[in-house]
Formats: structure tokens, sequence, C-alpha cells
């Protein structure tokens, strides 16, 4: 993927500001504000958002939806292409899609990995301007599903089969309104304290790392039955 040196260090003080800071969060650590524990029954990391900033989530140019526009309940992955636990979380919130017509589910990128991870963000964001969200959608399952790591030319390589030629989206990908979207992704983020990929906020709670399938869906009825991922 061509990527001009100004864009690059750009792409990288980035990435160094987010891992900066999220060496802090680490150094700090997470506790609980609701007792949910993941698939294996240990607590999870989770914490009470601002309303003020998770409300502006929608507003954000770029992020990928699957299911319902009008949906009774809307969950968010922040998530990194090199992330491997994003990996077993991309096949989870694929079944939960399939499995809750009243879901939907909002991927928001946060490649706080590595250069190579924005350059693969970039990639499909956009396939997301250029597509849609089920090319997006489409890509994010492949990538996810292969093994190796993912960088730009891995995914013009997958996102090239989707409908667009790989020089049109790679033009796209290296362009302003792209890294724009990008950077208002990464700082979402970063606001909400979401240092951990994948993260995941649902209502107006932040989910710290992937807790399975069943631990989400559950959090999910919980979220519908009494406003709060653990009732």
């Amino acid at each position: 993927m061509q990527i001009d040196r100004r864009r690059l260090l750009a792409a990288a003080a980035g990435l160094g500001t987010a891992l900066g800071l999220a060496g802090v969060a680490a150094a700090q650590g997470y506790g609980q504000t609701f007792a949910a524990t993941n698939d294996d029954g240990r607590p999870i990391a989770n914490m009470r958002l601002p309303g003020e900033i998770t409300g502006e989530i929608p507003s954000l140019k770029g992020v990928t939806y699957l299911g319902p526009r009008e949906a009774e309940t809307t969950l968010y992955e922040f998530f990194d292409f090199n992330c491997p636990y994003c990996r077993k979380a991309a096949a989870d919130v694929s079944a939960l899609a399939a499995s809750d017509p009243a879901l939907r589910i909002g991927l928001v990128h946060n490649p706080i990995l590595s250069v190579q991870s924005a350059q693969a963000a970039k990639v499909a964001l956009a396939v997301q301007r250029k597509l849609g969200s089920a090319a997006a959608w489409n890509l994010y399952g492949q990538l996810l599903g292969k093994p190796g790591r993912i960088d730009g030319p891995a995914a013009l390589a997958v996102a090239g089969s989707l409908g667009a030629p790989a020089s049109e989206l790679e033009a796209i990908a290296d362009s302003e309104e792209v890294r724009l979207a990008l950077k208002s992704h990464m700082r979402m983020a970063a606001d909400l304290g979401l240092y951990a990929t994948p993260s995941y906020v649902l209502g107006n709670t932040g989910i710290l790392g992937h807790p399975g399938v069943r631990s989400l869906a559950r959090m999910i009825a919980s979220l519908r039955r009494c406003d709060r991922i653990a009732c």
C-alpha cells in the first residue's frame, strides 16, 4: 500500500500516543462497575462511560454497521486487525448478529498495535466509503478469519475482490477524508478509555477485552431488562 512519509509518520505518532496511554491505563488497572463474568466465569473489566461521549459514537464517519438501523440495542466493537483476541471476537459478533435480529453491531477502528494495523484500517475505511457497510463487514470477516499479520497490501489483496479496483481503494485509503475518519475513531477510543483490543461499548458501559459470545449475549439481555450489563 502506498503511504507517503508525512502520513506514515503521522500514523506512527498517533499510534505511539495511543500505546503510551495504554501503558498508563494498564499500570493503573481496571476494576468492575458491574459484576459481569466472561465465558470462563472470570470477572471481566468494565466501567461506566459518560453518556455525552458515547452519544457521539453514531456520528463517527466510517463505522461499519450490521443490523437494523432502528435496533433495540447497539453493540460497538473497538478493534485492531492484528489483535489475536479480535479474531475470536469477529466470529462471536458475527454469531450474535445472526442469532439476534434486534441487535445492531458497529465496528470502530482502534489500530493501536502497529502501523500495519493502521494501514489495514485505512483500507477498510476505503471499502466502507466506496462500497458500503456490507462490503466492509465482509472484509472484516475475511481478514480476521485468516492467519498472519494484516497490513495494507494484505488488506488490499482481499478488498480488491469486493467490487472496486484495488488501485481505486488504495487512493481512497490514502485520502485526507479517511485519515481524519481513522483519527476520529482512535480519539473516541482514547476519550472513552478503551485501551484494550477488542473493547466494547454497550449502552453507557465499556467492556475491556473479549468476554466471549455467551457473556456478550447475557450482557445484552441484561441491558434490555434493567439497563445494566448485569442486573
